[in-house]
């Protein structure tokens, strides 16, 4: 218990608080800018179980606010849950760390999430959240939101039946267009860092089962304006998801090809779940194509787009964000 010392001075923990983290499990959906930091929090903070999912590799971008990352994660073309893994078993050797190096959506998320205690949101896109939000209810599981565009963030706690979900607040996803993105608005590493802090904190809370100091509002923080302000929420009795029990998101088909934020990149995701990487790689040397590999994936360039292949058959495909073309790539030199 020595390296919790000043966790377990303060009152609210204690020595059985901190036993009673080290019996919990989270997960973390999303291993970027919000992820890293949720990840390095918990893990410091002797949560004793923590899945990190995310289906990305690491790029030089990303070390701007990511902080597990480094120069030398990029060289061995680490993806972001491995190089993660590596540097928080450094920091914690005590507590497990599973990384899971995929693509969450409809038809793997309940899987995936079973049995977890909380879940911690950092996406980057609003149809995962909603989906997060759809398993949270239908499972009883807490999670907790958080976004950041510029410099600004919010964070929201959601406990089934107690506080608002998702869908209270914003019923609907904003049409395409409607809201920013990181590729227009940037985004800057204080709120990113301010955000994912209070994301980690709200999960200790839920996690000691101190649900009273929870964030049952919206907060919404603004770090160049220096705006701070609580919004408050209600629970929707009407709503689709945690009124009327109507999953939609869980219910929808997975999309086979999206466009991923602030990364002018394209991922394909086939529904075909395996891959034959000997007769790939060969064929596409054949073709005097340079082939780098390792034990996560396939990389190449070819028609001024990096395809990198997944051994789960997804694919991004980065210099693009034309989805007929990048499902065209994809057929063509990876195959159908």
């Amino acid at each position: 218990m020595e390296r919790y010392e000043k966790q377990i001075i303060f009152g609210e923990i204690g020595v059985e608080g901190q036993k009673k983290l080290l019996n919990k499990k989270a997960i973390i959906i999303g291993c970027g800018a919000l992820g890293t930091v949720i990840a390095n929090n918990l893990t410091r903070s002797g949560v004793g179980y923590i899945k990190i999912v995310d289906r990305d590799y690491i790029e030089l971008s990303n070390l701007q606010r990511q902080i597990l990352f480094d120069e030398e994660d990029i060289k061995e073309n680490l993806p972001k849950v491995i190089a993660a893994e590596r540097k928080l078993r450094k920091i914690n050797s005590e507590i497990k760390i599973e990384p899971l190096l995929t693509d969450v959506n409809s038809t793997n998320i309940e899987e995936i999430c079973k049995g977890m205690d909380i879940i911690l949101d950092a996406t980057d896109n609003l149809q995962t959240r909603y989906l997060i939000n759809d398993l949270s209810i239908k499972l009883n599981i807490p999670w907790i939101y958080g976004a950041v565009i510029g410099s600004s963030g919010m964070v929201h706690t959601i406990i089934p039946n107690e506080t608002p979900c998702l869908r209270c607040m914003f019923p609907e996803i904003p049409t395409i267009g409607a809201t920013e993105t990181c590729d227009t608005a940037g985004v800057l590493n204080s709120i990113t860092s301010i955000v994912a802090s209070l994301e980690s904190m709200e999960a200790i809370k839920i996690l000691l089962d101190k649900k009273s100091t929870v964030i049952k509002g919206l907060q919404y923080i603004d770090i160049w304006t220096n705006d701070f302000e609580h919004i408050d929420m209600n629970i929707d009795e009407n709503c689709i998801a945690c009124g009327k029990n109507n999953f939609e998101f869980m219910n929808r088909s997975t999309e086979e090809a999206v466009y991923l934020c602030g990364k002018n990149s394209i991922q394909v995701n086939p529904m075909q779940k395996e891959i034959s990487a000997e007769n790939i790689v060969r064929r596409l040397k054949s073709l005097d194509i340079d082939v780098k590999q390792n034990a996560y994936f396939i990389k190449f360039d070819i028609e001024d787009v990096q395809i990198t292949l997944f051994y789960d058959g997804r694919a991004i495909i980065k210099n693009t964000n034309d989805i007929k073309r990048a499902t065209s790539l994809y057929a063509r030199y990876i195959g159908n």
